[in-house]
């Protein structure tokens, strides 16, 4: 079997190595290039989507900007999961919240914005402050700003106006701002028949608008909820693969933020705390395999690693630690790799976070010392 990626970045990288196992062959088109490349080695190995297409069985993506023509001429190669429709949604905030209402999920109050007089109309129906973020093009925090009261929105709207008009179809949704406890997400699969499989939820702690620590938790009450907001997800889109859906946490009710139509930052750690990772779980989907247990094996988080191209030795010699590099350039920002720590209970994983936060620097690991220090204080 041969899976062709759209995207040559981490995730096409992370989907080869869980293919290799199940004899699932797995190239990556970099959609800037052109290029077919290898996932790991990132050696050339063909040029041009018409000579990608053909050679492969199955054709998914690992990222949701992806020029509309390329999503068209591979959806009608037929050959494309989970659909060019889907790519779009977790592309375009418009789609997205549309689709979320046609699934009947609770998300937060939104209007579309494309003129100032949208934007005036946008603080009138949804109220102050907003949260406001640019349809197309925003990620890890980018595109987006805050209307905390009226005096900011003549500069605000300067600001969104010329985002608008840098895109083609570019527009601003207004959110309402929730007030939420927490951040969590699911990480889930859904198979050609149907048949769908969820990871237990998953904790996020952002810093700057990027993901820095996210570990696998336990609330059934949560948990319900969540799964069966993914289902209702997953069978408007009639969804192929997997699919994470973020969420505000608000006093124990869910509200979905974004969703994202493949394998996820937040579903990293089920490489070692799951029973089949989420990479596997994908090219099962989309192969039509059985999809894989879910089942949480050991306590896991997974912290990013930013901007950074070494780690101390003493993180290799930390009992439960696995580390994951990306093969990238190093650059402040960048995701250049990931840690998933382990442990056989709560509180073994908890003291191995501590122990984590006095070799990792504080300035590049922000989480894992926050984690720390309220550890401390806590106990």
């Amino acid at each position: 079997m041969h899976v062709l990626v759209l995207g040559a970045g981490q995730l096409a990288r992370m989907m080869s190595l869980a293919g290799a196992p199940l004899n699932i062959d797995i190239s990556a088109y970099d959609v800037g290039s052109e290029n077919i490349v290898h996932p790991l080695t990132q050696t050339v190995i063909g040029k041009g989507l018409g000579n990608a297409i053909a050679n492969a069985d199955v054709i998914t993506a690992e990222f949701e900007h992806i020029p509309h023509d390329i999503l068209e001429t591979c959806q009608q190669s037929g050959k494309f999961l989970p659909s060019a429709q889907a790519i779009k949604a977790g592309g375009d905030r418009r789609i997205e919240k549309a689709l979320l209402d046609d699934a009947g999920v609770r998300n937060a109050k939104y209007y579309v914005i494309k003129t100032r007089e949208d934007f005036d109309l946008a603080i009138e129906h949804v109220g102050i402050p907003l949260v406001l973020k640019s349809a197309l093009g925003g990620y890890d925090g980018k595109g987006q700003w805050r209307l905390k009261n009226a005096s900011q929105a003549d500069a605000i709207w300067a600001e969104m106006a010329e985002c608008i008009a840098a895109t083609d179809n570019q527009a601003i949704v207004a959110e309402e701002f929730v007030p939420f406890g927490r951040e969590v997400s699911l990480v889930g699969a859904r198979g050609k028949d149907g048949s769908v499989a969820v990871y237990p939820l998953a904790e996020n702690v952002h810093t700057d608008g990027v993901l820095s620590l996210s570990t696998a938790i336990s609330d059934l009450a949560l948990q319900a909820q969540a799964k069966e907001m993914f289902a209702a997800v997953a069978n408007t889109l009639n969804y192929v693969g997997v699919l994470s859906l973020e969420f505000f946490d608000v006093d124990g009710t869910l509200l979905v933020n974004e969703i994202a139509p493949r394998v996820h930052n937040s579903g990293h750690w089920t490489q070692q705390g799951a029973e089949t990772c989420q990479f596997e779980n994908h090219l099962r989907a989309v192969c039509g395999m059985p999809l894989g247990s879910t089942k949480l094996v050991r306590e896991t988080s997974m912290i990013n690693i930013l901007g950074e191209d070494t780690l101390p030795p003493a993180v290799l010699e930390m009992e439960g630690c696995h580390v994951h590099w990306y093969g990238k350039e190093k650059r402040q920002g960048r995701k250049m790799g990931h840690i998933n720590v382990c442990g056989d209970y709560s509180g073994e994983l908890q003291r191995r976070l501590c122990a984590l936060a006095t070799v990792l620097d504080r300035t590049a690991f922000p989480a894992v010392h926050e984690f720390a220090e309220n550890f401390s204080a806590n106990k």
